[in-house]
């Protein structure tokens, strides 16, 4: 099992999406977890609001340092520590090629505070200098799509290693590809996600209803 730490960077005013894209990586995490894969997602509110040496924020800083995936979040603002984290991030990219960053802009709505706008045309300025665009989305569903095809584009890539899936009978996936057996012997014989069968094996006969997996040595 493989874990891939992910770190979700975003301001306040984004709370309903970072609570859905939280539910979506656990959802990928379900599917992918047979396959060899746990997705592990920091977001800020899981941090304890304990007194440390550097303040709180050394602390979301330095778990980002270590996470695999960087996801930023942004709106009609970049708040100052969202801006933090992503230079955290970026700087450890620059020195280890780690993590993978990924921004997102939902498309803004109009707001009377010119500050909070002018935060977030300076952070584009900042990403168009490291030649790191931004990616649009105007709904959570859009968001979801873009990100989980990524994930996909980063397993096929080998940066994310999946175990193969395991076929029944049917062709289909087990509900269950890493419970797979293995054994050793000369005549070892493995039968997985058999229903209403029967099976003769060394002069044996066994009428199956439904198993899961049975092994013979």
């Amino acid at each position: 099992m493989k874990k891939v730490t992910l770190f979700l960077a975003s301001s306040s005013e984004l709370k309903d999406d970072r609570e859905q894209f939280e539910l979506f990586i656990y959802r990928k995490c379900k599917a992918w977890f047979d396959r060899g894969i746990f997705l592990h997602l920091d977001v800020w509110e899981d941090f304890l609001d304990a007194m440390s040496a550097g303040g709180l924020q050394s602390e979301y800083n330095k778990t980002l340092k270590a996470c695999d995936i960087f996801v930023l979040l942004a709106f009609n603002k970049v708040g100052k520590y969202t801006a933090e984290e992503f230079s955290h991030a970026f700087g450890q990219f620059a020195a280890t090629q780690k993590p993978f960053i990924f921004t997102y802009f939902k498309t803004p709505t109009t707001t009377q505070n010119r500050d909070d706008l002018k935060s977030l045309w300076a952070f584009e300025d900042t990403l168009k200098e490291l030649h790191h665009y931004k990616t649009e989305y105007h709904t959570i569903e859009g968001l979801r799509e873009h990100f989980g095809n990524q994930l996909d584009k980063l397993a096929a890539a080998h940066f994310l290693e999946l175990q193969p899936e395991v076929m029944n009978q049917e062709g289909v996936p087990s509900a269950s590809s890493a419970n797979a057996a293995t054994v050793s012997g000369q005549g070892s014989k493995v039968y997985q996600d058999i229903k209403d069968s029967t099976i003769t094996d060394s002069s044996k006969t066994y009428n199956i209803d439904k198993i899961d997996q049975a092994r013979f040595e």
